[in-house]
């Protein structure tokens, strides 16, 4: 088939880009003529709450990807849905992740079908976003009415689409591995590369921090007088997308700060195996949720995982085989990490976490997305 992918990529960066380049070498290698169509301007300056929305690493191996949207000129929009319109692809895949892009997604979409030939389908990882405003509804409204079918990473976010469209095809498909990451290393390596001490066990929470994820929870977790009577140290690897100074203030008052080791920028991703080589945990206290791709980074790594009962999450993750599924609560989480070092349930859960990644393979999305395309199409 001939597909075209519209959506986050390089030059831009993060985990949006990395799954659009992946789903589309995947695609590749299974013979369909594929490309992605990525933005000339994604956020304006004033509305991306990070550094920067540019990677300085290299492009993907053999994808096509062409800068063409801008996300807020109308007119673009108009001439992007011509344009696909009349190259006439079977499918255009969008990866929708927010409201702000409904009005742009919305109208490409809806021009480009208008060839009779096109259908669109979408990857949610979001319908109603973390951060809600009073529009959000709306702009969700109209970009959900142009799709032909939809494929949702979590339960709860097939449950947020049927507030807008019970019609249409939906599969769930879970948030494939980010393989694309390295090579799993030695916990000595990683330690070495990150000039850690090796006398130390970490645990990781990793990515851009915002107050739904809950990081405030996992220090308040920290403090507690069993896990600092242990030799337990916390990785946070991410940068902040919001005012930092609150959790340094907390991590003071918690008298904590010899046992926490920040890493807050950016992480680029030939860092990211030294990161999840050198945890014992990767720790997601979050405190609203869909799903995540810090999960399928730590599935790729094998490494044991600790989430809170929130949206998808206890989903992907089996409670007691692979990690723990625990409330948003401090004392919750303090419990379950008190319980990987006194009961020993490393192995058995990295066991588990080895065992569970075969189930999030990329053949597997794209198969969906196959069914999907028939069932519109039949």
């Amino acid at each position: 088939m001939r597909i075209i992918i519209i959506g986050t990529a390089y030059p831009y960066r993060g985990g949006l880009a990395a799954y659009n380049e992946r789903l589309a070498q995947q695609l590749l290698s299974e013979g369909h003529d594929t490309e992605i169509l990525t933005f000339t301007l994604q956020y304006p300056g004033f509305l991306f709450p990070g550094k920067t929305q540019y990677t300085n690493g290299p492009a993907p191996e053999k994808v096509k990807i062409t800068r063409v949207i801008n996300s807020i000129n109308p007119f673009n929009w108009i001439k992007t849905g011509l344009k696909i319109r009349q190259e006439k692809p079977d499918i255009l895949l969008i990866k929708y992740w927010h409201p702000f892009m409904s009005p742009c997604f919305g109208t490409v979409a809806s021009i480009a079908k208008k060839n009779k030939t096109t259908r669109i389908i979408c990857i949610f990882d979001n319908v109603i976003p973390h951060e809600k405003s009073t529009i959000d509804r709306l702009l969700t409204k109209y970009f959900t009415g142009k799709i032909d079918g939809a494929v949702v990473m979590s339960w709860s976010v097939g449950d947020d689409l049927k507030k807008f469209r019970t019609e249409i095809p939906v599969i769930y498909n879970p948030h494939p591995l980010y393989d694309n990451y390295g090579s799993i290393m030695s916990r000595e390596k990683a330690l070495k590369i990150l000039n850690l001490a090796p006398e130390y066990s970490y645990l990781l929470f990793f990515g851009f921090i915002r107050a739904y994820k809950g990081l405030d929870l996992l220090l308040e977790a920290f403090a507690d007088k069993k896990l600092k009577a242990m030799k337990l140290k916390l990785i946070i690897a991410g940068e902040f997308y919001e005012n930092d100074q609150p959790y340094r203030t907390l991590i003071e008052k918690l008298d904590i700060g010899n046992d926490v080791i920040f890493y807050d920028r950016f992480i680029k991703e030939n860092e990211i195996p030294a990161f999840f080589s050198a945890a014992d945990l990767v720790v997601q206290p979050y405190r609203s949720a869909t799903q995540s791709g810090v999960t399928q980074i730590a599935y790729h790594f094998e490494k044991p995982m600790l989430v809170t009962d929130v949206g998808g999450l206890s989903e992907i993750v089996p409670h007691g085989k692979c990690g723990y599924v625990v409330k948003p609560e401090p004392q919750a989480i303090a419990d379950a990490i008190e319980d990987l070092y006194i009961n020993g349930r490393k192995v058995h859960l990295t066991k588990g976490a080895t065992e569970e990644k075969a189930k999030f393979t990329w053949d597997k999305l794209t198969e969906s997305i196959k069914l999907i395309y028939n069932e519109i199409t039949r």
